[in-house]
């Protein structure tokens, strides 16, 4: 990294909670990384210590034109700050179909950047997500054939990510192969500089080692794509190549936000639902019914008043978490993007209502509803913790009302995980 502070690498991430991953983990490699929401978000950044950012948005299942030209600007309100060094972060399980957005976005973004070639890495060695062959696995099953192949909104059959990114994309896409990384950068650059070759490469990585030889081999690259390792990796190796690397103390505690608890729950995940079960053992818990909130518009209302009831005793939760048959109930009469978009605007409502009756320290699980949650109550730049057994999803917004979060995937966390979250919380205060 180059002497003056200023912004080293510019992050569009196609989700909420995806994006704060890779701020954490950037944030305990000792690299300041603030997240958006918005582009407008960014010229709060451009005047800060910080030497990354992520952009957070919403793109990850919106149609692929419209996904690449919010990657562009993205790009363009970046470049205005004075990054010249952009990454594209999707799920590391790529969930994306032929007619996904990752190829689209990814190209429009190597236009906009100026850039001659990228490549695609979504491997996570550190979890057991590796590339060999182009192909993914997830620990030794092929991507084909794990859980993701049933996934509702993005089945993934095909474990080859070049066969699965192809239909996507304008140009070829090549491989950059776990034999050619083993020769080395100077072999690799032969290699993808012969005339011949693609702009569009899928990277092995089937372990750390690869992606230290990627991170080199893409140091200068202007784009590069992947899940939430590769930037890791990029981060070292540009400290490791600086004179005056710019490094700062990771941190576990943010600054306090006194007020109120609740806990938000919007995924149908099982670890959700049994975090749920958990909290209710000892703390109130309003379950919402998504075929009576989309019937009744003095639905939210009533969740509110409930709420006000309960927060005097310590924190809440409200909660459209629900098991599969519940889950075809709402969705049989809803139908499926019916019953998802119902339940994520109801619980951002409610989560507005909260904020208005002096809850400041919200637990929220589930991306979309993370999303949502963080939309209703105006959050447009947080400052990240460090990755720890929080997976990343510890953030807080500054200012004269601050108010902390702690966001999490549904898939993820022990049964006690919003224990532990509003505990870390409360240290914050106590730490002041």
């Amino acid at each position: 990294m180059i002497g003056r502070i200023m912004i080293q690498l510019g992050i569009l991430a196609d989700d909420l909670t995806g994006g704060m991953m890779v701020a954490s983990l950037l944030e305990r490699e000792g690299v300041e990384c603030p997240l958006v929401t918005s582009v407008e978000g960014l010229k709060d950044v451009a005047s800060s210590s910080a030497t990354a950012v992520v952009v957070a948005r919403k793109i990850r299942l919106i149609e692929a034109g419209a996904a690449a030209q919010e990657a562009i600007q993205t790009v363009q309100a970046l470049k205005a700050i004075g990054c010249t060094r952009f990454y594209y972060k999707y799920c590391a399980t790529f969930d994306s179909t032929d007619q996904g957005n990752i190829g689209p976005v990814a190209e429009a973004m190597l236009e906009a950047t100026g850039g001659e070639q990228t490549l695609f890495c979504p491997a996570f060695p550190e979890y057991t997500v590796t590339i060999f062959q182009g192909r993914m696995f997830l620990g030794s099953t092929p991507l084909g054939d794990s859980f993701k192949r049933a996934d509702p909104v993005t089945p993934m059959t095909n474990s080859n990510l070049v066969e699965v990114l192809q239909p996507q994309c304008k140009t070829k896409v090549g491989l950059i192969s776990h034999a050619l990384l083993l020769r080395g950068t100077e072999a690799v650059v032969n290699h993808i500089s012969q005339p011949a070759e693609p702009n569009l490469y899928v990277a092995d990585a089937v372990d750390d080692e690869d992606l230290v030889r990627i991170a080199d081999l893409a140091l200068d690259w202007p784009l590069t794509t992947g899940a939430d390792a590769l930037p890791i990796f990029l981060a070292r190796a540009w400290q490791r190549m600086s004179p005056e690397p710019h490094r700062k103390a990771a941190k576990s505690l943010l600054p306090p936000s006194p007020g109120a608890e609740a806990f938000i729950a919007g995924s149908c995940a099982g670890p959700t639902l049994r975090q749920v079960d958990h909290f209710e053992k000892s703390h109130p818990v309003f379950r919402i019914d998504v075929i009576k909130a989309a019937d009744d518009p003095g639905y939210v209302e009533s969740v509110i008043a409930w709420a006000k009831k309960h927060m005097d005793t310590g924190p809440i939760a409200v909660s459209s978490s629900a098991d599969s048959n519940e889950l075809q109930r709402s969705q049989a009469a809803l139908g499926v993007e019916g019953a998802s978009s119902h339940a994520d605007r109801v619980l951002g409502d409610v989560a507005r209502g909260l904020f208005k009756l002096g809850v400041r320290k919200f637990v929220v699980a589930g991306g979309e509803t993370s999303g949502q949650v963080m939309k209703s109550i105006g959050i447009t730049n947080v400052e990240v913790a460090e990755f720890d057994e929080l997976s990343g999803g510890y953030c807080h917004q500054g200012g004269d009302d601050p108010v902390s979060f702690v966001l999490k995937a549904g898939a993820i966390g022990k049964e006690d995980f919003f224990s532990i979250a509003i505990e870390r919380m409360r240290l914050a205060e106590g730490s002041q």
